[in-house]
């Protein structure tokens, strides 16, 4: 699990090959366990189920926390809970990532107030239960995406037209995200996904936001440095990525 490392200007950040599956907003999310102040207090936002991992995105975007990666090799202990009163929500455990900005374990909880708690966290049991076929003993250390980052291309987020995915509830969740708000980055998915035969995806060969040097040490800036836990450096870009169209277009 990692912190502030997957969002961008406003949206989500998604890796090359990785495909949202859901989005829910009016998701509500509470940590324990965690003594840094990025988890202090319940968070309002938006949760996407990937072909990969869990990924909150905070409302706020004065808050310490941006965003919340949760790949599935992370989680622990998942459980759906249906209170007598009050909405229905998700809890478990997830373990930090190594290198992504926090360390040890904390406990999690999502409370889904427009409702889809259960459907949501099922869809999400399976699709760990699937990314678990292909998973590695020691996961991967996290590194900050590398490369250039762009509007994402639409079958990154909206329903496959296959029956592989027969088990995502699009009934509930039939809304996908904004297109203008789900970005990719080059580098492919460091974990295992839910379909083990999708091929590996392709970098794009465009320049874009973050092409040269100064951009990727820009960008890697932005994280979270635990060396200064109250500091978090946002760098501004000098404009927004290109749309996927613009990126892969050809010139003469």
């Amino acid at each position: 699990m990692s912190l502030n490392t997957a969002h961008a200007h406003g949206g989500v950040l998604i890796y090359a090959g990785e495909r949202i599956l859901l989005y829910c907003d009016g998701v509500e999310m509470g940590f324990d366990g965690v003594k840094l102040p990025h988890f202090k207090g319940n968070k309002k936002g938006t949760v996407y189920l990937t072909t990969h991992r869990v990924i909150f995105n905070n409302n706020s975007s004065s808050d310490m926390l941006k965003s919340f990666s949760i790949p599935f090799m992370c989680m622990r202990e998942v459980e759906l809970e249906q209170p007598i009163f009050g909405a229905n929500y998700i809890k478990g455990k997830v373990n930090a990532e190594q290198g992504g900005n926090w360390e040890g374990q904390a406990k999690i909880k999502l409370w889904f107030n427009n409702g889809g708690a259960i459907e949501f966290g099922q869809a999400m049991l399976k699709a760990g239960q699937l990314a678990s076929r292909n998973r590695v003993q020691q996961p991967p250390p996290y590194m900050p995406p590398q490369g250039n980052f762009y509007q994402a291309p639409p079958p990154s987020y909206s329903p496959p037209q296959n029956g592989y995915y027969d088990w995502v509830p699009y009934q509930t969740f039939p809304t996908a995200p904004p297109p203008e708000y789900v970005y990719m980055t080059e580098a492919p998915p460091p974990y295992p996904g839910v379909d083990p035969s999708a091929p590996p995806p392709q970098p794009y060969q465009a320049n874009g936001y973050g092409s040269d040097e100064k951009a990727r040490e820009a960008a890697a800036s932005a994280y979270y440095n635990p060396n200064a836990p109250h500091n978090v450096h946002m760098v501004t870009p000098p404009s927004c990525p290109p749309s996927y169209d613009d990126a892969t277009k050809k010139y003469n």
